[in-house]
């Protein structure tokens, strides 16, 4: 599998379609007020960097760091095409992200993710490269539909 990892084109409109499909896949899992997933537009904020791994002309996943406070981004939009789960394209934009973040100072990462048993497989994912419980972060707050970890990186 040849799968390229580069910022994104926002201008892509597979793009736009790849995001949508993210946030139509999420939105029966929570109520609103619990679904964090941001819009293509809060994507091409400044604080933002976004990623899309691509396999040929298909984007097969995309992943987004969101600063925080110095030191401290969040990990957002993190998907991959459901076509092509289970093999190795989130880790290879996780092991992207935590390199981009390393290079740049970032010492803590943190995600939110669901709760809920449709997000069972990400939550493992996730604690199997390191994540960890903890409470809620910058402007989130205790939600029982809601699973917050961070990783510290060395």
């Amino acid at each position: 599998m040849n799968v390229r990892i580069a910022l994104a084109d926002f201008e892509d409109p597979g793009l736009a379609a790849f995001l949508r499909a993210h946030l139509d896949d999420i939105a029966p899992t929570a109520p609103v007020e619990s679904q964090h997933a941001l819009s293509l537009g809060a994507l091409r904020e400044p604080n933002v960097r976004l990623w899309v791994a691509r396999e040929g002309a298909d984007i097969v996943g995309t992943a987004a760091l969101a600063a925080l406070e110095p030191g401290h981004d969040e990990l957002k939009s993190m998907r991959t095409d459901p076509a092509r789960r289970g093999t190795g394209i989130a880790s290879r934009l996780l092991d992207h992200l935590l390199a981009d973040a390393t290079a740049r100072g970032v010492r803590r990462i943190s995600l939110e993710t669901g709760s809920m048993a449709f997000f069972a497989p990400a939550r493992a994912f996730y604690g199997k490269a390191g994540f960890t419980p903890c409470p809620p972060f910058g402007s989130y707050s205790d939600d029982p539909n809601s699973t917050f970890l961070t990783l510290v990186l060395e």
